[in-house]
């Protein structure tokens, strides 16, 4: 078959500051933000629940982590662990890490101590930061592991001493009492941002060593450690930057994206990079507190996860906010519904809604719909920069004609070739003849632009049938009763190797749960969709098990409509 994909469409539909290929500079993470650090090292370079943080602030602040990182004994490649939310800790911790030489690895701080356990054995984390108020778990998930020291920060360190009291009092700041443990030193990160020096650190590394060890859950097993290069992130921050046309300095930006997942991690690194204002904000479900920060600070860039803006958009303060500062709303990690997007830019401007797509296993984003050109709602954009794309047969890994669904396979300066930590037969599965491929189902128009249609392991066989759950969710939610809806496959008791299409719905306020509603739903999708794609099987729920960005979780709504019904 020709070469279709190779001659790459997409170059057509790029906005013009974007060329074909880049010129990455050889340079670290650290090395590659330093220069921004001094463009102007007296403004702000972090907003914490109105406590400022200047660039010099954050400059020495993580020098002083890094020199307590050599004092523990950290060696270059050693791997340090971060459990927080978006707090101050976390992004000193991040620079201090990198200026030391280590590995950073995100923790979710919604692990079990079971999770937690696996990830910190599985890393060799030598030391972690956490939360206090998350301590008692800590303490349950260390056992068998590497770690030297633990570094304990609170919600309430650096907030204002009123703010603090006031929280303290009124019992709306969690808190965790610290206790000793055998063999591992203690550290609280107010009293080490005290007592270790400011000198400088800068372990020697390459382009080529591991930045970061992001963990993925894959379609089995246990999560693996995806080892991003500093190559990786610092061409993805380039292809980032130049993408979306980010100045240096002069912007505030603001992201509900966790830290401890990649797409808020390089959300943070490329800000840095540019010398941008950044917003935490540490708990993404709290729309008020994202609405009440938006006007303190007025943020020029904002990035979130679909269902984060989905219910911003409920809110009569966010509606009634004047957008005309903000540049651009970055989406990604999950698909933004089509339905939804006219109604979202009629509340924040037209075109303004820029969706991306990517992976953990590359750093994370390789499509996006351009900043300023031509957008189609649905779509996930075209690949970045020096990055190519095909769609190939699952089964056989050749190349699909434009149009037709199959796996999504990638190569680019931001695909992790190091693979998964100390996994070489999972690398070897994914990583195929210099190609990376995703385990999403997606498509490719004759103009280069991709849809994601479904995860590989979520596709739905119905006695033969492909149904893509992707696609039948988008339909559901165009009906008017319908707030959300996600599609699952459930064995069918009748016919063994088969599939039931299972939805779960959470219906608009004020319409009632009931058989006549379902069947409502289900002649809707009649007239739709083909007969083997309505769903045998209609549940409504009041919510709907999604992850720390947002995304619903497929395999635990699975074993939701496994069960029996209530």
């Amino acid at each position: 078959m020709e070469d279709i994909y190779g001659k790459k469409p997409w170059l057509a539909f790029y906005d013009k500051h974007v060329p074909a290929t880049l010129q990455y500079p050889e340079t670290t993470f650290w090395e590659t933000v330093e220069p921004a650090f001094k463009h102007d090292p007296k403004r702000v370079g972090l907003h914490y629940m109105g406590t400022p943080f200047t660039f010099k602030q954050m400059d020495e602040m993580s020098n002083r982590f890094a020199n307590l990182l050599k004092k523990v004994g950290l060696k270059k490649g050693d791997t340090v662990g971060i459990n927080l939310p978006n707090l101050p800790a976390y992004y000193i911790g991040l620079l201090g890490i990198q200026k030391a030489g280590c590995v950073l690895t995100g923790v979710s701080p919604l692990l079990t101590a079971e999770e937690l356990n696996h990830q910190l054995k599985d890393s060799g984390a030598k030391v972690l930061v956490t939360l206090d108020a998350l301590y008692p778990r800590v303490i349950k998930g260390i056992g068998g592991t590497d770690l030297k020291a633990i570094v304990f920060t609170g919600i309430a360190d650096y907030l204002s001493p009123v703010l603090a009291t006031m929280g303290k009092m009124l019992k709306k700041i969690p808190t965790g009492k610290v206790l000793p443990i055998p063999g591992i030193e203690i550290y609280h990160f107010k009293d080490v941002m005290k007592s270790m020096p400011a000198t400088f650190v800068a372990e020697k590394v390459s382009m080529d060593d591991t930045c970061v060890m992001q963990y993925t859950g894959g379609t089995t097993g246990l999560p693996k450690g995806a080892e991003l290069t500093h190559r990786n992130m610092v061409s993805q921050m380039f292809q980032v930057t130049t993408w979306l046309d980010t100045k240096m300095g002069a912007v505030v930006g603001m992201t509900a994206f966790p830290l401890f997942h990649i797409a808020g991690l390089l959300v943070c690194m490329a800000m840095m990079s540019r010398a941008i204002t950044l917003i935490a904000v540490p708990n993404p479900r709290d729309q008020q507190f994202i609405i009440k920060n938006m006007k303190k600070y007025r943020p020029n860039i904002i990035g979130n996860v679909p269902t984060v803006y989905l219910e911003l958009m409920k809110q009569p303060g966010f509606r009634d906010y004047d957008f005309s500062d903000v540049q651009y709303f970055a989406s990604g990690a999950a698909p933004f519904p089509p339905e939804y997007i006219k109604d979202f830019e009629k509340i924040v401007g037209e075109s303004k809604l820029v969706e991306v797509y990517g992976l953990t296993e590359t750093s994370p984003i390789i499509t996006a719909n351009p900043r300023y050109g031509k957008k189609k709602p649905g779509a996930v954009g075209i690949p970045f920069p020096d990055t190519l794309i095909k769609i190939v047969d699952p089964g056989t890994g050749e190349a699909l004609p434009f149009g037709e669904p199959g796996e999504v396979a990638v190569k680019g300066p931001q695909v992790f070739t190091k693979g998964y930590f100390r996994k070489p037969q999972e690398t070897a599965n994914v990583l195929r003849d210099g190609w990376f491929h995703t385990g999403d189902i997606g498509k490719m128009d004759e103009e280069g632009f991709v849809t994601i249609v479904d995860r590989l392991k979520d596709m739905v066989n119905v006695s033969g049938f492909k149904v893509f759950t992707r696609e039948l969710d988008d339909v559901i939610c165009e009906h008017p009763d319908v707030d959300m809806g996600a599609t699952v496959g459930i064995q069918d008791p009748n016919r063994p190797g088969s599939e039931i299409v299972a939805s779960a719905i959470i219906l608009k306020p004020g319409i009632e749960k009931s058989d006549a509603e379902k069947a409502k739903i289900i002649e809707y999708l009649k007239g739709k969709v083909a007969p083997y794609k309505v769903p045998k099987r209609i549940e409504f729920y009041d919510s709907l098990p999604t992850s720390a960005v947002g995304k619903i979780l497929k395999r635990e709504l699975r074993t939701m409509m496994t069960q029996k019904p209530k």
